[in-house]
Order: C-alpha cells, then sequence, then structure tokens
C-alpha cells in the first residue's frame, strides 16, 4: 500500500467519487457544501487555511481524505473520506492516521473528527487515536426567526471590547476537560446580547448556509426568545438555511428548540486525536545555574524489625 499527496492526476479519481463522500466537518459541509465539488476544491488556493488530500493505493479501489487547518487556530479537522462504501477497508486507518500526521507541521495540538452515531466508520478512527470528547447537535432554525418591528433587537454585532466577557462566558459553560480542545476565543465573529453578557453566538457562513454556535449561561431568561431573535438577526440571508449547533454540554436548549419547531439532525460524535509536537528550541540543562541553590535531600532511617 502507498499513500501519497493528491496532485493534478488524479482528478479522475477526485471525479470518480465527489458523489460518495463521507464529510467529517459538518459546519464546512453545511456553509461550503461539497468538500471534493469546485468550491471545496477552491479552499486549496485560501493562503487562510492549511488543507492537504491524499490517496491510498494498493486495493482493488483507491481511498482518499482530506484535512484542514484555519491558521491560527490549535486544532485540526478531518475533512473527508471517501468512498463513504468502503469505511471498512484494512487500509482506511493508515490513511487516518498520515492525514493527522501532516498536521504536525502546521503545529496544532489536536485533530478533531465529527461522525454521525450510526457510521460505520467507527472503528477505523479509533484504530487510528481517536476518541469521542462530545457529542452534538445541529438544528435547522431557518424558519423560526421573529417577525416584526423588533426583529433581531438585543442582538448586536460582537466587538473587541467584548472578548473579556465571551471567555468569561466560555469558561463557565465549557467544561474544565474539554478547554485543551476547545479553548476560549481570541477573536470574536458573531453576536452578543446587548442586556447582559451570559448570551454569544459564532457565527460560519458560507454560500450555502450559516451555522451559529451559541453560548448561552443556564441562568438566562427567555431563551427561546433569544434563539428566534438571533435567528432575526442576520441580514441578507439571500435563501441560506440556518443551522445552529448545540454540544453535549448545552443540551438543555434542546427542549427549547423543539418548541420552537426547529428540526433536529442526526446526533454526531465529536471525535479527537492527541498530537505529540516535537520542541526542537529547548536544551537540557548541563549544569545548575549559579544563581539557584541545590539542597540536597534528606532521607530519614527507618528501622525495621527483623
Amino acid at each position: 500500500m502507498t499513500i501519497r499527496p493528491l496532485d493534478l492526476l488524479d482528478l479522475p479519481v477526485i471525479a470518480r467519487h465527489r458523489n460518495d463522500v463521507l464529510t467529517l466537518d459538518s459546519t464546512r459541509a453545511l456553509t461550503r457544501g461539497h468538500p471534493l465539488g469546485a468550491v471545496g476544491l477552491l479552499a486549496y488556493i485560501n493562503p487562510s487555511r492549511h488543507l492537504y488530500g491524499a490517496i491510498a493505493n494498493g486495493s482493488e479501489t483507491a481511498l482518499l481524505g482530506g484535512v484542514i487547518h484555519t491558521v491560527g487556530e490549535p486544532f485540526a479537522k478531518l475533512l473527508y473520506l471517501a468512498p463513504s462504501y468502503r469505511l471498512s477497508d484494512a487500509q482506511l486507518p493508515a490513511l487516518i492516521e498520515h492525514l493527522a500526521a501532516q498536521t504536525g507541521a502546521w503545529g496544532v495540538f489536536h485533530v478533531t473528527a465529527e461522525v454521525d452515531e450510526t457510521s460505520d466508520v467507527f472503528p477505523a478512527l479509533r484504530m487510528a487515536g481517536f476518541s469521542v470528547y462530545a457529542r452534538q447537535r445541529l438544528w435547522d432554525v431557518t424558519g423560526i426567526g421573529a417577525e416584526g418591528p423588533d426583529s433581531g433587537g438585543g442582538w448586536r454585532r460582537a466587538q473587541s471590547l467584548d472578548l473579556p466577557a465571551v471567555q468569561s462566558i466560555h469558561h463557565q459553560i465549557v467544561p474544565p476537560l474539554l478547554h485543551p480542545i476547545e479553548p476560549a476565543p481570541r477573536r470574536l465573529a458573531g453576536f452578543v446580547h446587548a442586556e447582559n453578557s451570559k448570551c454569544y453566538a459564532s457565527v460560519a457562513s458560507g454560500m450555502y448556509g450559516i451555522v451559529l454556535t451559541p453560548l448561552i449561561h443556564p441562568d438566562e431568561n427567555h431563551v427561546g426568545g433569544r434563539i428566534s431573535m438571533l435567528v432575526s438577526s442576520l441580514a441578507e440571508r439571500g435563501g441560506r438555511r440556518v443551522y445552529l449547533n448545540v454540544r453535549s454540554y448545552q443540551t438543555w436548549l434542546e427542549p427549547v428548540l423543539e418548541d420552537l419547531g426547529a428540526k433536529a439532525l442526526p446526533r454526531q460524535a465529536v471525535m479527537v486525536k492527541h498530537l505529540a509536537r516535537l520542541i526542537k528550541e529547548g536544551q537540557p540543562a548541563r549544569t545548575v545555574p549559579v544563581n539557584v541553590n541545590a539542597q540536597p535531600s534528606r532521607i530519614s532511617r527507618m528501622d525495621i524489625d527483623e
């Protein structure tokens, strides 16, 4: 079996499997569309993203896979695997490990993948070192926006001065064990509620859709109304569908969304592979620095009855 980067000569293979792909980045799929479509391939020339694709040969059908990283983020994401009918192929774990290894050059600490709970790819991901750390469900909230003169009221675009409050919400809601994988935002791209500092929603958008990821404190009142106004605050949607991403540490929002008439998509497992990073700058200390006092340890003698 050989695994190598994709090149122009692989375009016929890509075209053959472009409609038989397992997507592992739900937000990107809903906003940017098919990862092997024309729009997805344009990401290869986007300087703000790292994107790597590979092909594994050696069996009757070649396997394809891709991984993506946004510059400045501490994690990368598995983007796709293809063809989806070969998810039990014995070569798939090696391809996944190869894709994860490429992200080391980007300086990331983790690689994540989002998989439907009924997917057949679980064994391959586990063999490649991935484990489940959270679950999520995306909700179609396209039709629940409030209407009238107060539509969108209370929400405004987040500004840099809102960053401390948003980071505080993040630390209160996201469990501490997940902070290394889901760090607090360092820059804001979304909306905050003007009345208090308990509501924030990040926004990811593309030509096919908009995905909102909320951080709403459980003490917040009128949550249903807040969500309706949030959807209404999205100007110039242009017919695109709107989705709300609810992670397992905010499942209390799901009954609210059901009451609003939102449509639930299949539940997904969010998996992570932790990467080791080589520190080339470090040098071992050969002697004790002159300004450090090394105290000898003292061991007391313990009498033992024979």
